[in-house]
């Protein structure tokens, strides 16, 4: 440090140490080395040439070791952080739970949150989560994935069905709710598909189900997780798999280490 300031005062109250300890450092130093690092004076501190060349070479190295230590500390402060992850189905937070417990064995801290049913991405806009686990088409990393099933009335002629396709949602209304992206709004044939109203939460969707407002395609774990008695699941037989993926805010060590785990 006086190598750089050249000045004892400045040294002391950047080191936090008394002067007595600076002087008693550089002198130990200079018997280790055999000769004088800096000509000194009442008025001005400066390095001999030997102590130039010292310090010149020893600076990357110095440099380096505190790179280190900030690295350290950057990756201790962001272990303190907590992620607030967020999923648009709950549910979905115990399938990858084999994710979360090798995230959280890395030593990363995580919250799950669950964001709103009819509007996932407003918890994320609204930095209620740092990172969060949707349908939507939104840029990310996929983390599961599973067949598509289709909610409807344990009193609706599907019910009866081994299974459904695409073709079959052009027979009734949709209600929109975790509508898979990749789904067009119209099936393969190009029939038009009737939407329905959005329910506001997973339970006033079934509700709607029930009542025979329509019918609405779902991620299979909904056929273990809500089993009700009025409703049924139908598979589908030709509709492609929904992917559940992780968009972030910032990408951080904990989101690198869930993106990555597998």
């Amino acid at each position: 440090m006086l190598a750089e300031e050249l000045h004892f005062g400045r040294t002391v109250e950047l080191l936090r140490v008394s002067q007595a300890r600076v002087s008693q450092t550089i002198r130990t130093l200079e018997r280790r080395i055999g000769a004088r690092l800096f000509d000194r004076t009442s008025r001005r501190v400066a390095l001999t040439a030997i102590g130039q060349r010292l310090r010149d070479e020893v600076a990357p190295a110095h440099r380096q070791i505190q790179e280190a230590f900030e690295r350290a500390r950057a990756a201790g402060r962001e272990r303190n952080t907590v992620l607030r992850l967020g999923f648009a189905a709950p549910a979905v937070a115990d399938l990858i739970a084999h994710r979360l417990e090798t995230v959280r064995a890395q030593g990363f801290r995580v919250q799950v949150k669950e964001a709103a049913f009819n509007d996932p991405l407003r918890s994320r806009r609204d930095g209620d989560v740092g990172a969060l686990v949707t349908l939507l088409p939104e840029p990310g990393v996929v983390v599961h994935t599973e067949p598509l099933v289709l909610a409807v009335a344990a009193r609706h002629p599907f019910a009866r069905k081994e299974s459904v396709s695409l073709e079959d949602l052009a027979r009734d209304t949709v209600l929109r709710a975790l509508w898979p992206p990749r789904l067009p709004w119209t099936t393969p044939a190009g029939r038009p598909i009737e939407l329905g109203r959005a329910p506001e939460t997973i339970q006033e969707l079934f509700l709607a189900v029930e009542a025979g407002e329509g019918i609405s395609p779902l991620a299979e774990h909904a056929t273990r997780y809500f089993p009700r008695p009025n409703l049924a699941f139908v598979p589908f037989s030709d509709a492609p798999p929904v992917e559940w993926s992780l968009a972030w805010r910032e990408e951080t060590g904990a989101v690198r280490a869930l993106s990555s785990n597998r």
